[in-house]
């Protein structure tokens, strides 16, 4: 049986080529992301533990700023001059280090990446720690001189001498280049630009008594946990002590959120091939098997019983999955390559040679490739063992023509049942956390139920798809019909293929399509100013920003926008963490807000706070209530809630409750934050286009931050969506190359299957062009089946993803009937395209050959 099996195998390689394909770009994927994660993490961890010094004394600030408020948190400068004095500490270095800052040359053109990696400027001081060294001038010694990194000298085409301006928090300031400095570890990506330290200090933090942490050396014979346990007997609880572990574990944290994003697009890649190639690989076992039953019942003749050609077939399985999974981890290595030479692009300069291929990965790769194989060919090695010794004497199959699709009605009725019910109760629940699980919940079964009762569902939708095809293309047509119809089960199983990356695209077209419906109406409903000055990345900028908007011509109205991390004790007991706004006097006039209670004048009054109405209600606060509130620096104070806002808008990230307050009081209690928007109105008889021309004009020489209008606004918004829909396209890409393979695949072989059939009909005068045609048309035809099965449960599946996004503010709904359409026309193309080679091969066929075929 083993030496039968292998011979099987080896026989049937090229009929399985396809069937390898998936499984190696599921494995590809996997190894990939797995393998560069960890060579970034590794390389990452070298570089902070390299880099961080024994002890870092900093500002204690328990408030999580997960919208940036340009505010730098410092400690006082002398204090490393205390903690030099304690038992234990070699040497103190005071760090002044900022990235809220953008550095242009003469041309104002940005000297820095353009990646979203950060732009650093800090002080410079000898230390064997640092990651870069001078490799041509020297240090900075005084005021107006500078050093930057060598990466970004050469792609910017800065040289030793040339003038920068850097524009920071305290205000901008010009500096000459008289030194370059290189990577001696990994280059992260970020730009570096180096001053003195009285420079860094005034000039990036505005005090020459500012740090942003003292760096301490620890003597011989101290250990990092000992030194900070004396610096913190002597300094109290005032500060953050973090030891050079603690630091590299708090940064590889940070680094880790990136990481992660990158491994689950790559998983979800990887998940999406996994799921589509499922099909492909029962499908193409389904059908070998079938062609095989003669074969099959010869060896049972021959006294192999049930379970010796059961594992057979499943041997056959693991070989198929051995020889992917090994291939794939191949793949995966240059993909991880492939890669890291990207990220090289991005100004992220990692070393192929020093590739992390953890064990981890290879087990990985396997358990996937062999897994997927083997489950997938489990119900056709059933389906092999119940081959009876008869079917040797017999032209039999055992592929399931004909057989009653009862059980599979029952089944997919019980999960449909369940997935509706699921889908249904994410409708109507008012929890956005309970509805999301039940989107999921729903999304699973609703799929599954689809797979399993696809085969149900050919002969009806078929019959309408394919009805137009016996009037246009007469007898052919007819053919291609039944052809298509011959099998429901395999014509299910390859159009189910097809069918998992239509209905994924369906349904985030609708949903991306209700977002931007959602935020084009709220932008329209609530934006009231004729302009908005606001950073690309919505990051804050320098007040002079603001300065020259209020000296600008034909400026009328101004009103300044900035946010805060706070921290709230409700009246209901719980603690919460959220970030609150601040606006200016006549925030009426730029913004339309609607009121449940209170009014604008009411909420921007000094010590006061405006609310969402329902997070209001969710915590038991009135118009009325004072909430104990704790601001970054641990200033904690009182604020009276004079007004609850009645804003049917999404709320950003990390600001849950809608909370604002007047800009004087949260300029009171943190006075060293940054504007994030201006809001600008035109002075009467001033054009607003005159207007916007001075603006672009008077804002030249900072690059970081935009003119933009209600039309821009939208603009914005429809391109931050679009990089999730590029994701899902992405996606869609990938699901149709291996449903192609999975078409082809089904066709060629059922090409083999139906030799002697074509033969006869070659013989009776069906011509090679007619046989083409009618097999384009049956895989046009399955391919037209899987898009509207998709399509139809995509579409179930986005207005229920909008009853999730309802619960956020996006109200609107929209369906992007030219993408529905545009895909339905792209399954005509697939389909075309996937019967090319099967066709072509079957008109190539020798007719007396043909009709001889066993």
């Amino acid at each position: 049986m083993l030496k039968a099996t292998l011979r099987s195998f080896l026989a049937h390689k090229g009929r399985l080529a396809l069937s390898a394909l998936a499984v190696i770009l599921s494995v590809a994927f996997v190894a990939g992301s797995l393998i560069f994660s960890d060579t970034v993490a590794r390389t990452f961890d070298r570089l902070f533990a390299s880099t961080s010094a024994d002890l870092s004394v900093g500002p204690k600030d328990d408030l999580d700023e997960s919208v940036p408020t340009g505010r730098t948190p410092t400690v006082p400068a002398d204090l490393a001059e205390r903690v030099a004095k304690v038992e234990g500490v070699a040497a103190t270095h005071v760090d002044a280090t900022v990235e809220n800052i953008t550095v242009v040359d003469r041309d104002n053109d940005p000297v820095g990446p353009t990646t979203g990696a950060p732009t650093v400027a800090g002080n410079w001081y000898e230390t064997e720690r640092s990651p870069v060294e001078i490799t041509s001038g020297r240090a900075p010694r005084a005021a107006g001189e500078a050093m930057i990194d060598a990466d970004t000298a050469d792609k910017k085409d800065v040289e030793i001498g040339d003038t920068l301006k850097i524009l920071a928090a305290p205000g901008s300031f010009e500096t000459r280049v008289v030194g370059i400095v290189t990577f001696t570890t990994t280059n992260p990506g970020a730009a570096l630009v180096f001053l003195d330290t009285p420079t860094a200090q005034t000039k990036l933090l505005g005090g020459a008594n500012r740090a942003t942490s003292i760096s301490v050396d620890a003597a011989p014979g101290v250990s990092d946990t000992e030194l900070k346990r004396r610096v913190a007997a002597d300094l109290g609880n005032r500060y953050d002590l973090e030891t050079a572990d603690e630091q590299a574990e708090s940064a590889a944290s940070e680094l880790g959120g990136f990481l992660d994003v990158i491994k689950y697009v790559m998983l979800g890649f990887a998940g999406v091939a996994v799921l589509v190639g499922i099909f492909l690989i029962v499908n193409t076992f389904s059908m070998l098997i079938a062609q095989r039953t003669r074969e099959l019942g010869l060896l049972r003749a021959l006294g192999a019983d049930r379970r010796q050609v059961r594992r057979s077939v499943l041997i056959e399985a693991v070989l198929l999955g051995v020889v992917g999974s090994t291939l794939g981890l191949a793949a995966g290595i240059g993909l991880a390559a492939g890669l890291i030479e990207l990220m090289g692009l991005f100004g992220m300069n990692l070393k192929s040679t020093e590739m992390v291929i953890a064990w981890p990965t290879p087990v990985a790769s396997y358990v996937v490739g062999v897994g997927v194989t083997f489950l997938a060919a489990y119900l056709p090695a059933r389906r092999a063992a119940q081959v009876s010794p008869m079917a040797a004497l017999a032209d039999a199959e055992i592929a399931g023509v004909g057989r009653p699709l009862r059980v599979r009605a029952i089944v997919g009725s019980v999960v449909a049942a369940g997935g509706a019910a699921a889908l249904v109760g994410c409708a109507t629940s008012s929890d956005t956390s309970t509805s999301a699980s039940l989107l999921g919940l729903g999304v699973v079964l609703s799929l599954l139920a689809t797979v399993i009762a696809g085969p149900l569902l050919v002969r009806p939708v078929i019959r309408v798809l394919g009805g137009a095809f016996p009037a246009v293309y007469g007898s052919v047509g007819r053919m291609s019909q039944r052809n298509a119809l011959r099998n429901p089960r395999r014509t299910g199983a390859t159009a189910a293929a097809l069918m998992v990356g239509l209905a994924l695209v369906g349904g985030l077209s609708v949903a991306s399509a209700s977002m931007t419906k959602s935020f084009d109406d709220q932008i329209d409903k609530t934006l009231g100013a004729d302009f908005v000055v606001q950073n690309n990345a919505f990051m804050p900028f320098p007040t002079e920003v603001t300065k020259k908007v209020e000296a600008t011509d034909g400026t009328g109205l101004v009103v300044r926008s900035r946010f805060t991390p706070m921290k709230l004790r409700m009246p209901d007991g719980k603690t919460v963490e959220t970030t609150a706004a601040g606006f200016g006097d006549q925030l009426d006039e730029v913004v339309k807000t609607t009121y449940a209670q209170g009014s604008s004048a009411r909420a921007l009054a000094p010590d006061r706070l405006a609310m969402d109405w329902g997070y209001a209600k969710d915590h038991d606060v009135r118009v009325g209530s004072v909430l104990p509130v704790e601001f970054p620096g641990e200033r904690k104070v009182e604020l009276t809630v004079a007004a609850l806002t009645d804003n049917e808008g999404p709320e950003g990230p990390g600001m849950q409750g809608g909370l604002f307050m007047g800009l004087g009081t949260l300029e009171k209690y943190v006075p060293d934050g940054q504007d994030s928007a201006v809001y600008v109105n035109t002075a009467p008889g001033t054009d607003a286009e005159a207007l916007r021309d001075r603006l672009d004009t008077a804002l030249d020489p900072y690059p970081q931050v935009q003119v933009r209008d209600q039309a821009d606004y939208k603009k914005l918004i429809r391109e931050q969506i679009a990089v999730m829909l590029y994701l899902v396209y992405a996606l869609l890409g990938l699901a149709i190359v291996i449903a192609v393979l999975g078409v082809v695949n089904t066709l060629a072989l059922s090409v083999v299957e139906r030799t002697r059939e074509i033969g006869l009909l070659r013989a009776i005068g069906l011509a090679r062009r007619q046989l083409r045609r009618m097999i384009r048309l049956e895989s046009v035809v399955i391919a037209v089946f899987g898009a509207v099965l998709g399509l139809a449960l995509g579409l179930v599946w986005g207005v229920s993803m909008h009853q999730v996004l309802e619960l956020q503010g996006l109200k609107a709904f929209a369906v992007p009937w030219s993408t529905l359409v545009a895909v339905v026309i792209g399954s005509v193309v697939v389909g075309i395209v996937a019967a090319l080679l099967p066709a072509l091969r079957a008109s190539r066929m020798n007719v007396l050959e043909a009709i001889a075929h066993e």
